[in-house]
């Protein structure tokens, strides 16, 4: 076993060069998804015997949804007292968004990458919302139509904003 350790060790130091890179830590969190995603598998073919079919219609509310919930999740002012423990405050981002910089080592470092990335956040709420569509599709649809409408509605007042700029300048 020691020999495992040690081949491991050697290979983090070869790939971080001294670097402060908690990747025990991601691959922590890789383990905790692959688990997840494995027990939903299971819960799946238990329940249906195969994986709901998602259309095209499903796939574009899916899309639109995980976009603006992990956005919603790693980015917006109202959700920073769940990402405050992972980061630090940095100052503004985009409208309506905030700038935080990741802070701790190890699974703090690597929760506060998680929280504060939409791209690494999108891919657990996608997998949240296609459990949804397994367990409680009427209301993962309706959550996911609620979302769509909020995104829908952020690019509209983005834009109103833009046009407000052009016709002031």
């Amino acid at each position: 076993m020691s020999a495992v350790v040690d081949t491991a060790r050697k290979e983090k130091e070869a790939y971080t060069g001294g670097a402060d890179r908690p990747l025990g830590s991601y691959l922590a969190t890789m383990a905790v998804y692959a688990a997840s995603v494995s027990a939903l598998a299971v819960a799946t073919w238990r329940r249906r015997g195969r994986a709901p079919s998602i259309g095209p219609a499903d796939l574009a509310l899916m899309t639109i949804t995980t976009h603006k919930v992990s956005r919603l999740i790693s980015k917006e002012p109202v959700t920073s007292p769940l990402r405050a423990p992972f980061t630090r405050y940095s100052g503004r981002g985009g409208p309506a968004e905030l700038s935080e910089e990741v802070r701790g080592k190890g699974l703090r470092h690597t929760v506060g990458e998680l929280v504060t990335c939409p791209f690494c956040t999108g891919q657990w709420v996608a997998t949240a919302y296609a459990a949804g569509m397994i367990f409680a599709p009427d209301a993962t649809r309706f959550a996911g139509a609620t979302m769509t409408a909020v995104a829908g509605a952020d690019w509209l007042q983005l834009a109103y904003a833009k046009l407000q700029q052009v016709a002031e300048g």
